[in-house]
């Protein structure tokens, strides 16, 4: 049986906001207890962070000196964002958050008791103050994912490796998985480029970036190395695994469709593969598999070598 819920649509503009209250200065109390006061306190505190996580594990906590909860949910597809607090209850409250056009969410109130109209005219009322922060930290993780993005192939720039490669590094150690990474280089790209134009080189890029994506797991993150080599990181994976990967990606590759102006392309990758070693550094991790694609690359191409 489908869990009994109560869905409601939220746009928060300045009219509303002033109906709602929020703006107006609460008189004074020692301890937060009236609402008024306790959305004041949310719009101080939910100005701290810029992180959604933090920002709504405090507007979660808070809330509940009004009204019970057993889980808040929150939903930012566009921005590829998802977050889950507490435990699942059996009716929920879902409200979709706007502002002057601006879609900022879906946030889902759970617990096993139903909502009466006082709990959810409240629940409305704390909303208000999650408005701005919510925008201001949805604005700032855009911004950062952008400058971690290379824009020409929407995979992961040199910044954004070097900071990953070693948080998993880290992981790897703390947790005793092992780490393995994929470095991919296109074979005979400047042939591309000097025979088809540059803008003909960005499309195989792209294509390869995007074929390169589909074979790998939610968790594997691919990063663009250099002009036309590819890093591939996969937390988590034996030495015997990665090489699977790398034979599926070099076979994907190469099979994928590429044209251009109605001229098919052919299409091939060298790769060389190499697992983390105890105590090894990252520059060492990647100067192994950069050495072992050169391995491949002087084996004649199209195919993976593996790091000693």
């Amino acid at each position: 049986m489908k869990p009994p819920s109560q869905t409601n649509a939220i746009d928060f503009d300045s009219a509303k906001l002033q109906r709602l209250g929020f703006g107006q200065q609460p008189p004074f109390l020692e301890r937060p207890v009236s609402l008024a006061h306790l959305r004041q306190q949310l719009g101080l505190q939910l100005q701290t962070s810029l992180e959604p996580q933090r920002i709504l594990g405090i507007f979660f906590r808070e809330v509940q000196r009004r009204v019970p909860l057993d889980a808040l949910s929150y939903q930012h597809t566009s921005s590829d964002l998802r977050l889950e607090l507490g435990q699942r209850g059996h009716h929920s409250l879902s409200y979709s958050l706007s502002h002057e056009g601006e879609h900022l969410g879906e946030l889902v109130f759970r617990r096993n008791q139903r909502f009466n109209e006082e709990e959810q005219a409240n629940l409305e009322s704390l909303l208000a103050a999650l408005l701005y922060p919510m925008r201001n930290s949805l604005l700032y993780r855009a911004a950062t994912q952008s400058a971690l993005r290379d824009p020409l192939t929407d995979t992961g720039n040199r910044i954004a490796m070097d900071q990953t490669l070693q948080r998993e590094i880290e992981l790897s150690r703390r947790h005793l998985h092992p780490l393995s990474v994929l470095m991919l280089d296109i074979d005979h790209f400047k042939q591309i480029n000097d025979t088809y134009g540059h803008s003909a080189g960005d499309q195989v890029l792209k294509a390869v970036a995007a074929s390169i994506k589909s074979q790998l797991r939610n968790v594997d993150m691919v990063f663009r190395y250099g002009g036309e080599e590819f890093l591939i990181l996969l937390s988590n994976t034996t030495r015997e695994a990665a090489a699977m990967v790398g034979e599926r990606l070099r076979i994907a590759t190469q099979t994928a469709d590429y044209s251009v102006d109605g001229q098919s392309i052919e299409l091939t990758v060298s790769l060389g593969c190499s697992t983390l070693l105890p105590g090894e550094s990252a520059d060492s991790l990647l100067r192994r598999a950069d050495s072992a694609m050169y391995v491949a690359k002087r084996e004649g191409r199209n195919r993976l070598a593996m790091a000693g």
